[in-house]
């Protein structure tokens, strides 16, 4: 458990990299079963394994980074906006400000000596907080997003490639699907852990919607493949 008791700290990277380790399992175990079920011999499932994972580990990193940094981009604009109405009609700002103190239950008159102390200490600070619910922990970062979501896929697409390497011959499926389904339930509960969440729901869905990959895919494979695996 953290230091201070909060797990909020950590939203920011958590979600990245969860979401790059759940992708990288599953996506990786759901392409190699489905050309295992389409007939492909095992030099071509391990090229299509380390295709699929470079090829994932490069697109997670390119899509965090490019939503991250639109994220940014919005919440620089933001305070930009801010920052000019602060200049231009500061009472207006200091009454707004007083307002929102007020819906969060402070005092009338204490809520406009409080937002006069918090204007004085940094305005824009004070605004960013109460009026657009910005602050530190949640400030975006794109490359330790990027960074997170990439390693994080090419840890998690390497376990269902292990399988492959390996699985006794003909048995490749069932060590893939089973190797993959271990590695969701220690993703699910892992990431549970992390975020102070319950572990159980959180280690059901990673296992539902794993499954469900794996089953769709194997099914898409054998209907178009030529040799059944």
């Amino acid at each position: 458990m953290p230091k201070d008791g909060h797990f909020v700290n950590r939203s920011s990277w958590l979600r990245a990299a969860i979401l790059g380790a759940n992708d990288g399992i599953v996506s990786t175990a759901s392409l190699l079963v489905g050309v295992v079920a389409a007939g492909m011999d095992r030099s071509g499932i391990l090229l299509t394994g380390l295709a699929g994972l470079t090829a994932g580990a490069f697109s997670m990193a390119a899509g965090e980074y490019v939503s991250v940094s639109a994220q940014s981009d919005t919440e620089a604009a933001d305070l930009k906006r801010e920052l000019r109405a602060l200049e231009e009609d500061p009472d207006y700002e200091l009454e707004e400000l007083a307002q929102g103190l007020e819906a969060r239950g402070v005092e009338v008159g204490l809520a406009l000596t409080v937002a006069r102390q918090m204007t004085e200490h940094d305005a824009l600070d004070a605004h960013a907080r109460e009026e657009l619910g910005m602050t530190e922990l949640s400030s975006s970062n794109p490359l330790e997003a990027a960074m997170a979501s990439a390693l994080s896929f090419a840890v998690g697409a390497g376990l269902p490639l292990a399988g492959v390497i390996l699985a006794p011959s003909g048995q490749t499926t069932v060590v893939v699907a089973l190797l993959t389904l271990m590695a969701l339930v220690v993703l699910g509960g892992f990431g549970a852990r992390l975020g102070g969440a319950p572990m159980r729901p959180a280690v059901q869905r990673v296992l539902v919607w794993g499954s469900l990959a794996m089953v769709v895919t194997a099914l898409v494979g054998r209907l178009f493949g030529v040799v059944a695996a």
